[in-house]
């Protein structure tokens, strides 16, 4: 070997030499510390989180059934104790226990709406503080027993049902307009009035009127004329004993002086041709007479 091809393999082994140099491989330093960190931040948030929902679940009563006061069921969904829906709630029936009531309460109104397929409002139900108001074409109530009908209205006409309506206010029903009944009766020991204080009282039926009182007296007054009228029939009047209290005493001069004695204590009923009635006294023939003073000055 020469020298010259000595001295280029003695400086190519030193160039190879120097390039085998040793690198370390991994995180050091400040990067080692910062991952370290956030590993244990990682850490310690998923304990928390896993800490947190331990305890939601806890509070709020999770079970296979259901959540808190909530269960579900077979046939729907059970509340137990008392609920609060602050959103519209959607259901298709709701009922109670059979041992408690169902009570829906509300700081303002408890409203109740029905709607048709459209979404168009068909009935509402508002129970307020002042009132209770239903808006819907027809409104009934039916007794629970035997489903027969109580009470119904609708813009036509208003039907009650039930056997008997009573009325406990002192100042009794006041009606505006026509009233239409088969029988109108008072309690037990309790008297029937009918009053009309400013206007006339009208009573009308196409087969008649029946007035009775059995174990009582059957009055009626009014301030101005009272007329009883049959147009096809008559007016009977059966008692024994039939009185007409302040009628006027018509004067009467006797052809005779003494066919009328100085003490008279019986009188004669006349009628004037205008149907006034008055007292006659009494004699051995008719004391009427058309020129009256009774009936001249009626």
């Amino acid at each position: 070997m020469t020298r010259e091809q000595y001295i280029l393999a003695t400086q190519q082994n030193n160039l190879r030499t120097e390039t085998a140099q040793f690198y370390p491989v991994g995180i050091y330093g400040w990067r080692k510390r910062c991952l370290y960190f956030f590993v244990l931040l990682l850490l310690v948030t998923m304990i928390v989180n896993l800490a947190m929902t331990i305890w939601i679940l806890k509070v709020m009563n999770f079970t296979v059934d259901g959540m808190g006061n909530l269960r579900v069921t077979k046939n729907g969904i059970r509340l137990e104790g008392v609920s609060e829906f602050l959103l519209p709630l959607y259901v298709k029936e709701i009922h109670s226990r059979k041992d408690s009531p169902l009570v829906l309460q509300s700081d303002r109104n408890v409203t109740v709406n029905a709607r048709n397929q459209n979404g168009h409002l068909t009935g509402q139900m508002v129970v307020g503080a002042n009132a209770v108001e239903a808006q819907c074409k027809r409104f009934e109530v039916k007794s629970n027993e035997d489903g027969k009908m109580l009470f119904a209205a609708d813009e036509d006409e208003i039907t009650i049902g039930a056997d008997r309506l009573r009325v406990t206010g002192t100042e009794g029903a006041v009606f505006g307009h026509s009233v239409e009944t088969p029988h109108i009766r008072a309690g037990p020991s309790q008297d029937l009035r009918l009053e009309s204080p400013t206007r006339s009282l009208t009573m009308e039926a196409p087969k008649g009127v029946q007035i009775s009182a059995v174990a009582g007296e059957f009055k009626a007054s009014c301030r101005k004329e009272l007329h009883l009228q049959s147009t096809d029939g008559e007016i009977f009047l059966d008692a024994d004993n039939i009185r007409l209290g302040n009628l006027p005493q018509g004067s009467f001069t006797p052809s005779s002086p003494n066919s009328v004695g100085p003490r008279q204590t019986v009188y004669e009923l006349c009628v004037c041709p205008n149907g006034k009635l008055y007292l006659s006294p009494a004699g051995s023939s008719s004391t009427c007479q058309s020129s009256s003073n009774i009936c001249l000055w009626s």
